[in-house]
């Protein structure tokens, strides 16, 4: 591990410091598993009903049963890599076998072969569940590594804002990779150039998945385990985690303002269309996601200066008073919706960045209470809820929207405008007030965070130990 001090280490100036090419390492694979994993959400529905010749209510049953088969998969594989010991480590084995399989899954997937539509649906099914049960067997290693790689209160802020800004310019990569690749392999717009667009997508970016996932499992050594448990989730694990009052609190609120998040995600396309009347919906997406990078270096300095909890009460406070305006804009506001995306971007990067360096500090009072480290538990329920929030926000926004007289390709009614404001941005403002309220009674800041550590060095002393929650009762 290239870290300069002691891994329980509490004085601020004593810090433990982790080395450029560990962060490097550590933060380059979001980037490229955000740019081959947003296509399959967003364009390879399309591409495979249009091109390939999927029936699209098949191919909606089909990634009904993946999302859920995704969903139960999440702590299957959280649970393996807690209790995996090899020489490697409990998670590099995982995110280099699962990368190299992923890689395979996806070219498949992205290059089908000239099918019926029966077969075509077959291929389909099959490569889907293997991109995703893949995609998990590397993603929930890979961020359980995260919080093993520092200790360190301020260091994981750095590192996780690092990550998750390079998921926010991967995002960005991949939305508009396929306009990119189009114009620069000069693709007809038809069927043949449809494959090939999605041949050259997998050709360019699955190499860069396998480089950066390699790259990261050679450069980074992990901790050693503090202790080894058996191969199972005993109810004493649910009582952990449940008298976890930090994680529950952080869980709780990270979901409402993840569902609300989701709903604007889904509509932005019929909002812009529909409401603003505009076509601009891209470009307003760009300027989004490229404020939120640009904020963040700012947000994760405050983070430093004023706390986790403190900063990201704040973001989601820019991000919410800015986005309620939208509510208010109609046909020909595209000026001022701009001006409030942009306003409301200030404070997305830190929304997404900050709650999971606040995770990592969650998992550390775990450890005292527990006496092991147990961050693929920890993860994989954070990745069902995660999950469950985005399947939830999604299924809510466009039933919703059909229930409210939606019509394709038409202009739409009063009514129907009305509903998409309300779902656009009246209800995931309402979500981040709520989510506000509840985030403001998490209790761990530098200090507490600070007092854990010391805690859980005292206890693998035989120390008896008090809980830095609660000074008044004593742990063990």
């Amino acid at each position: 591990m290239n870290t300069q001090s002691t891994h329980n280490s509490v004085d601020r100036s004593a810090r433990e410091h982790v080395a450029l090419p560990t962060k490097i390492a550590y933060v380059v694979p979001a980037f490229a598993l955000a740019v081959v994993g947003i296509p399959i959400y967003v364009y390879l529905p399309k591409f495979y009903t249009d091109v390939v010749g999927v029936h699209v209510t098949m191919l909606g049953y089909l990634i009904l049963g993946v999302r859920i088969f995704d969903a139960l998969t999440d702590p299957l594989i959280g649970l393996l890599s807690d209790h995996t010991s090899t020489r490697f480590g409990r998670r590099r084995p995982y995110i280099a076998g699962g990368a190299t399989l992923l890689a395979i899954a996806l070219y498949l997937l992205f290059h089908p072969p000239h099918l019926s539509s029966s077969l075509a649906t077959v291929w389909f099914g099959v490569g889907m569940f293997a991109v995703f049960l893949f995609w998990t067997v590397v993603v929930v290693p890979y961020e359980a590594l995260g919080p093993e790689i520092t200790y360190d209160y301020d260091e994981r802020t750095t590192l996780f804002g690092l990550r998750d800004g390079a998921l926010i310019a991967g995002t960005l990569a991949a939305a508009t990779s396929p306009a990119a690749v189009a114009w620069l392999f000069e693709l007809a717009a038809d069927a043949s150039g449809e494959r090939a667009k999605f041949f050259w997508i997998a050709v360019l970016y699955i190499p860069l998945l396998l480089i950066c996932c390699w790259g990261c499992v050679l450069v980074i050594q992990e901790r050693r385990p503090l202790s080894q448990h058996s191969m199972s989730l005993t109810w004493s694990d649910v009582t952990d985690i449940l008298r976890n009052t930090p994680f529950i609190i952080l869980l709780i609120a990270y979901t409402i303002s993840a569902f609300g998040s989701h709903l604007p995600a889904t509509l932005i396309l019929y909002y812009v269309e529909y409401v603003l009347l505009s076509p601009h919906a891209d470009l307003f997406l760009v300027l989004y996601f490229v404020t939120g990078i640009v904020f963040l270096p700012g947000w994760m300095a405050l983070a430093h200066r004023w706390g986790k909890k403190e900063s990201w009460l704040l973001s989601m406070a820019v991000n919410t008073g800015a986005f309620i305006g939208v509510f208010f804009l109609g046909p020909g506001d595209a000026r001022w919706y701009g001006i409030l995306v942009f306003l409301s971007g200030i404070g997305f990067g830190a929304t997404v960045a900050i709650p999971s360096a606040m995770q990592a500090d969650v998992i550390d009072y775990d450890t005292l209470l527990s006496g092991t480290r147990r961050e693929g538990h920890y993860v994989g329920i954070w990745s069902i809820a995660k999950k469950f929030a985005a399947a939830l926000g999604v299924g809510a926004a466009i039933s919703i929207l059909g229930l409210s007289g939606y019509v394709p390709n038409v202009p739409q009614t009063a009514q129907v405008q009305l509903t998409l404001r309300v779902l656009y941005a009246l209800v995931p403002s309402i979500c981040n007030l709520i989510a506000l309220g509840i985030a403001f009674k998490y209790p761990i800041s530098r200090d507490i965070h600070h007092a854990i550590r010391a805690a859980i060095a005292e206890r693998q002393a035989g120390k008896q130990v008090v809980d830095p929650l609660d000074p008044s009762k004593t742990l063990f």
